[in-house]
């Protein structure tokens, strides 16, 4: 499904194409490879558009791709961006659930980055998940992003068990949406990663056969994943 949308992406003439449409292709190819420096050309396209959901989301994986890449210091201002991005995306569509999803696993990623964040984002934090899972309960992004918050996030948000049945739900929903049609520019990103997680998830619960399980799905869904890849290379030091 994720080939058979980037095809679709990039077989649209150039010369039609708007910012959002060529923006979103770029996202699709970055998305696909990991690429850093992809995610950071579809955020500079998207900022050409009025399309603000579509700008946090190449500037959330930008800033996904930083941690642990980079240098603090780019990162630090990467989160600053990504999170300004997210609150404006918010702000201007307040009913979307994936606004408020990224928008909250950033928050988590800030707290991270510094603990005493966690003092005034923590409930920023819970309370973007609540509303994000309120407003789109059976979106695979909002579940998976929500797993994430317990990977990384405290215990109070539930645990990596918690978690991991967030993601395993992610699962199920990412796989009856790519039965379904979708346009050029509708979210179809989250899938491979979210079974990365789910295999991070079962590693850090002590079950590394079920966490090679489902590295191997996602590099099944994705041949070029770079997360996938590099857990697995983990195994065989």
């Amino acid at each position: 499904m994720i080939w058979r949308f980037i095809v679709l992406l990039l077989a649209m003439p150039a010369m039609a194409a708007g910012p959002i449409e060529t923006g979103v292709a770029e996202f699709a190819a970055a998305y696909q490879a990991w690429d850093g420096a992809g995610f950071a050309k579809a955020a500079k396209t998207f900022a050409s558009s009025t399309n603000h959901y579509w700008r946090g989301v190449a500037e959330f994986h930008q800033l996904l791709w930083l941690v642990g890449e980079t240098s603090r210091t780019e990162t630090a201002k990467a989160l600053e961006v990504t999170i300004a991005a997210l609150q404006r995306a918010v702000q201007l569509d307040p009913q979307n659930g994936e606004n408020r999803a990224l928008l909250s696993v950033t928050y988590g990623l800030s707290i991270g980055a510094n603990s005493a964040r966690g003092f005034w984002l923590g409930k920023r934090l819970m309370d973007q998940e609540k509303q994000a899972r309120k407003l789109n309960p059976d979106n695979p992004r909002v579940l998976y992003l929500a797993g994430m918050n317990r990977y990384y996030g405290p215990g109070l948000l539930g645990g990596k068990s918690e978690g991991l049945k967030l993601l395993l739900a992610a699962e199920k929903l990412f796989e009856a949406e790519a039965g379904k049609p979708a346009g050029p520019v509708e979210p179809r990103w989250g899938w491979s990663t979210c079974l990365v997680y789910i295999g991070k998830t079962y590693d850090a619960l002590g079950k590394p056969a079920e966490a090679e399980e489902y590295f191997q799905k996602a590099l099944k869904l994705n041949p070029q994943d770079k997360l996938a890849k590099a857990e697995l290379e983990k195994r065989k030091q």
